[in-house]
């Protein structure tokens, strides 16, 4: 430390100034020098995923990698002013590849992992002995139990549960005072689950479901909507239909041919997720086209979560100065951690689940409706407490 610079004139004084503070950075720089790199793993499980009626909204297949490149690519170039940097390495698991043969060979002093994994991988991974200290960082997975019952102390989650998004959608139409729910429920896994919080949500929120039926067709929805859909949404009035359909089986063709002229909200029409091509407020459409121009695709939500996971672990490395997973670990639930991620504020973990907080936009195809959560919703801690589960919620996962 630099205690005084005797120079007679101003001139002088700022060129002392300046000179301390070239050593302020010397001193800085070949400190963090010391370990500079941070190895991230990216594991995903390629998933052979059921055919639908409709082709028109596929998943890619490299989503998560992409935005997950993007995030190293953006947290090494801010670090290269500080000597810091990530090191990915990709591992990207077929059917019938073993999950814990993997984990035996990357199993290494301290594990920084971003898991783009099914239920059942995630849990494993979890669960496996590591020598050490280990931060997986779920990307994809939207199953309240991992927030709640399942939930582990080194699993934190950068993509929204389903109960976020529910809760997200039923504050904008209680805001609308559309009170009043048709619900559909598709058959796969995910929509059950999904509608599962949806009744949560409205118990929750206070809106009464009306109609609630499961899609059981199996007919294409391409020639049969007009005359199959109304009779199947007849019943007491109702003031908006609520669909849950994950995997964009049938969703698209209730929009106008409900019995009763009604928006659809939920999987299609109008849905709540983490990320889409429409969001462009605070800066957003800076990402889009950055990622746009790595991927030539559109940015999706796992590939923001994997962006979000990346610049997370980044913020750690590079402001707090970590470079353990622990102490990242430590670092990420703290009150000083904050990560800005195009969304209007700054946003962090909640300790309890190792959920991230974030607002969830409300979108249709073409453009963002709204943003949760919506004006009036309070929350002792913080309004984005009011989407999800909240510390009442969680049996297992920590102190609050």
């Amino acid at each position: 430390m630099i205690e005084r610079c005797s120079v007679p004139f101003m001139l002088g004084r700022a060129l002392c100034l300046v000179f301390s503070l070239f050593v302020f950075m010397a001193i800085f720089i070949t400190d963090a020098g010391a370990n500079p790199s941070v190895t991230l793993h990216y594991i995903e499980r390629v998933i052979d995923r059921p055919p639908v009626l409709s082709n028109l909204h596929a998943m890619p297949e490299d989503q998560g990698l992409i935005g997950a490149r993007l995030g190293v690519a953006d947290v090494n170039a801010t670090g290269k002013f500080t000597n810091h940097e990530i090191n990915l390495i990709e591992h990207i698991l077929h059917p019938e590849d073993s999950l814990a043969d993997l984990a035996k060979d990357i199993n290494a002093e301290s594990m920084l992992i971003i898991a783009n994994l099914p239920v059942d991988d995630l849990l494993e991974l979890a669960n496996f002995p590591w020598k050490n200290d280990v931060v997986i960082i779920n990307t994809i997975e939207k199953d309240n139990s991992l927030r709640s019952e399942k939930c582990h102390q080194n699993v934190l989650h950068t993509i929204p549960s389903r109960a976020m998004l529910s809760d997200s959608l039923a504050q904008f139409l209680l805001l609308k005072r559309w009170q009043k729910w048709f619900l559909i429920e598709g058959g796969q896994v995910g929509d059950q689950q999904f509608a599962s919080a949806l009744r949560n949500s409205a118990k929750k929120f206070g809106a009464e479901i009306v109609g609630d039926k499961k899609w059981l067709f199996d007919a294409d929805m391409r020639r049969n909507a007009q005359s199959e859909v109304p009779p199947f949404t007849q019943g007491s009035e109702y003031d908006v239909v609520v669909v849950a359909d994950e995997s964009g089986d049938f969703g698209d063709y209730l929009l106008y041919h409900t019995w009763y002229p009604r928006p659809v909200v939920g999987t299609q029409g109008m849905f709540p997720v983490a990320w889409h091509p429409v969001v462009e407020q605070y800066g957003a459409t800076q990402l889009q086209n950055r990622f746009k121009k790595l991927a030539k695709r559109p940015m999706n939500d796992v590939d923001y979560a994997a962006w979000l996971a990346v610049s997370s672990v980044g913020e750690a490395i590079i402001r707090g100065n970590k470079k353990s997973a622990s102490d990242i670990k430590t670092y990420l639930l703290s009150d000083a951690f904050r990560v800005a991620a195009f969304k209007g504020r700054a946003l962090t973990f909640r300790p309890w689940s190792g959920q991230m907080r974030q607002p969830i936009p409300l979108v249709h195809r073409g453009a963002v409706v709204s943003m949760s959560p919506q004006p009036g919703f309070l929350h002792q801690r913080t309004e984005l407490d009011t989407l999800g589960l909240d510390t009442n919620n969680v049996a297992r996962c920590g102190e609050e």
